[in-house]
C-alpha cells in the first residue's frame, strides 16, 4: 500500500467512524480520536467482508460494502463506549 492509499484510508476511516456514531441514537461518550480509529478500522474489515461475499467491486458506488462498513462502526463505537464505561 502506497501513501496515497494510506491517507484515503484514514480519511474514509474517518467518514465511516463519523457515520457509524450518527446511526447510534443518544450521546456516545467516546472522543474524536477513538472515533477515527474505529473508523479506520470498520473501513478495513468492512472491505474484506464484502471482499469475502464478493460484492466488494461494483459498477458505480458501492452501497452494500459502504453499509457494511457504517454497521462495523456503529458496532465499534458501541464496544468502544461499554469498554470505557467499565472502568
Amino acid at each position: 500500500m502506497d501513501i496515497s492509499g494510506i491517507i484515503s484510508a484514514i480519511v474514509i476511516g474517518v467518514i465511516i467512524g463519523v457515520l457509524g456514531r450518527l446511526v447510534i441514537p443518544g450521546r456516545q461518550r467516546i472522543g474524536i480520536l477513538w472515533t477515527i480509529l474505529v473508523g479506520i478500522a470498520a473501513a478495513f474489515v468492512g472491505t474484506a467482508v464484502a471482499s469475502a461475499f464478493d460484492v466488494a467491486d461494483t459498477a458505480g458506488i458501492d452501497w452494500i460494502e459502504l453499509a457494511i462498513q457504517i454497521g462495523l462502526a456503529a458496532l465499534g463505537v458501541v464496544g468502544v463506549e461499554q469498554a470505557k464505561g467499565r472502568r
